[in-house]
């Protein structure tokens, strides 16, 4: 049966290799809507290459898109703004939804799918980072399909047993014997420099991933290992299990996504070469497999694997988003909020890269907000993080002003 794909993000990097995939298999999957925000005239382009039925741009650029897509004869719906996404995320039409816009922006859209019952295939981290119960919550009560695209999260799923991929709780079944996760780091651009290098190192630095292709915000989340603790936070409530349970090793040939450790000592891990069109083509097709267009492995090329355990003084961002983890989802939300403003401030230039790591933990220890209860919904924690936006700005003032 045909699929109908909503791509929300898609003019990303994680829309291009989806888009990629779905392009090379056209009898499997339509491209139903997209989504984009700052790139309009990629976002054109892809309207022009796929004809959705439905495209969502900001609010105030609705009426300006539409013309476009007029005068080029595409006859295609635009929606604007949060409510647009919602719209398209729930749209009885969608089949999956692509949820891969990045930060607190995709929380909305991406927990009204699961409240549609859609398919979702998950590279959006905040929506767990903030609102892990909920998300789940809402994944159990309206049957959806949950499936993790950032590729250690589908590495571990892949690695556990179908019982568990089909539910969580079953982890705990002692019959599976599973003992830690492992999520492997490739440690990003600054694991062979020092901290006082870290402290010098400016944007162009920061953003050269020596693995991966991303976008700015998550290159730099990587050198700073931050992106690593938000993962750890995201596999928390995926797969059901107390921070303890899952290990970061460092790994900077990134072949090795992620490993599961059994009971009975043996270590499974998922190899594949750093694309992210290999866990994305997993997550379309599952349970079944499809050509993903990316480069097959080439074992005979290996010539060492390393795995490192991360220096926690150096990466302090993965200490404290363990801290968080063990606070709460109140935490976590606050974690996420203020290391949003303070890379966009580093990005911007106001602040040092280093700097971020300083900030995230002052807005822990300062910004003192009420245990979020089980019953807490989308209101109650989009509040906790305007708090925690509002609180960061201010320090991240602080800091500009003394460099």
């Amino acid at each position: 049966m045909m699929q109908r794909i909503a791509v929300l993000g898609a003019t990303g990097s994680i829309g291009d290799s989806t888009l990629a995939i779905l392009a090379a298999h056209p009898q499997q999957y339509q491209v139903y809507a997209l989504s984009g925000y700052h790139r309009l005239d990629k976002l054109f382009a892809l309207c022009q290459q796929f004809v959705p039925k439905r495209v969502n741009v900001p609010a105030a650029a609705v009426d300006d898109f539409a013309q476009r897509l007029s005068a080029a004869k595409l006859d295609i719906e635009v929606v604007g703004g949060a409510a647009g996404l919602i719209d398209i995320a729930t749209d009885s039409q969608t089949d999956t939804v692509v949820a891969a816009i990045v930060g607190a922006a995709g929380l909305p859209s991406t927990l009204a799918a699961a409240r549609a019952g859609k398919r979702i295939l998950l590279a959006n981290k905040e929506a767990l980072v903030m609102a892990g119960q909920v998300m789940i919550d809402a994944v159990k009560t309206h049957h959806a399909t949950l499936l993790p695209l950032d590729s250690e999260h589908n590495a571990i799923f892949q690695c556990l047993p179908v019982d568990i991929q089909q539910d969580s709780r079953q982890i705990h079944q002692p019959k599976h014997g599973v003992r830690k996760l492992w999520l492997t780091a490739s440690g990003g651009p600054f694991l062979q420099q020092s901290f006082a290098q870290m402290q010098k190192a400016g944007v162009a630095e920061a953003v050269k991933h020596p693995n991966w292709s991303m976008g700015q915000k998550i290159s730099v989340d990587s050198a700073t290992m931050m992106n690593k603790g938000l993962e750890l936070i995201e596999a928390c409530h995926l797969f059901d299990l107390s921070e303890d349970k899952i290990n970061v090793v460092i790994h900077p040939q990134s072949i090795i996504h992620s490993m599961v450790e059994y009971s009975d000592g043996s270590f499974l891990a998922q190899l594949g070469s750093p694309d992210m069109k290999t866990p994305i083509a997993h997550a379309l097709s599952y349970p079944a497999r499809i050509d993903s267009g990316s480069q097959p492995l080439d074992l005979y090329a290996l010539s060492g694997l390393e795995f490192i355990e991360p220096d926690l003084q150096k990466f302090a961002c993965l200490r404290l988003a363990r801290q968080a983890m063990q606070a709460g989802t109140q935490a976590t939300i606050v974690l996420n909020a203020a290391n949003e403003i303070a890379v966009a401030a580093f990005l911007a230039g106001q602040i040092r890269l280093t700097d971020i790591a300083d900030i995230n933990e002052q807005a822990l220890s300062e910004i003192q907000v009420p245990l979020l209860a089980a019953s807490a919904d989308i209101e109650d924690i989009l509040s906790i993080d305007q708090l925690a936006r509002r609180h960061t700005e201010a320090l991240v003032a602080k800091v500009a002003k003394s460099i």
